[in-house]
């Protein structure tokens, strides 16, 4: 899985150029929420309840440089998540507990369940394998909080920054599981 730089500079682009927050983007906000919290809930059930008992820790430096020591953790049934509140960019829509979830299923099921780590083409990895687990709907604001805001960081701020976070909708073609351009 790679991620043409053209496709990612549109995604860019577009994920720049959309509002911090837009109405039309609540009902998939609001089902992302859903899912999420069932996920997470899957996360860290206790196994003999068909939940996976990984201990999700909320740490306030970015734990993992590469995938391999985030899928040895796992392993051990733990993972820690970069803490929202600690970036000090907070989510329009979403609030720090629901974006910590978030984080942790992306890491779990996008991340370790691709194998990839977070250049360009592992975040687009990332998005592809995590995306299979959230409805149409919810998948066009995973696509937001991921590919979007991925593509602008790498894009268009070099890796280092991230950008302001959204509660927007990208065009449709970007969260479609189908070639983008």
């Amino acid at each position: 899985m790679r991620l043409d730089p053209g496709v990612g500079a549109a995604i860019a682009d577009a994920y720049l150029a959309a509002p911090s927050r837009e109405e039309r983007a609540y009902s998939a906000y609001a089902a992302f929420c859903r899912e999420t919290l069932k996920q997470y809930d899957f996360l860290i059930g206790r196994t003999e309840f068909g939940g996976l008992g990984v201990a999700v820790r909320v740490v306030d430096e970015d734990p993992y440089t590469d995938v391999e020591s985030m899928v040895d953790d796992l392993r051990a049934h733990r993972l820690n998540v970069w803490a929202s509140a600690a970036g000090g960019n907070s989510h329009p829509y979403l609030s720090d507990g629901q974006n910590d979830m978030f984080r942790a299923v992306h890491d779990a099921f996008g991340h370790a369940g691709s194998g990839r780590g977070f250049d360009r083409h592992g975040e687009e990895a990332a998005w592809v394998k995590h995306s299979t687990m959230y409805s149409a709907l919810a998948r066009r604001a995973l696509t937001t909080e991921t590919r979007g805001q991925n593509c602008a960081r790498i894009f268009r701020y070099g890796g280092d920054v991230f950008p302001e976070q959204k509660a927007a909708l990208l065009p449709r073609r970007f969260s479609d599981l189908q070639p983008s351009l």
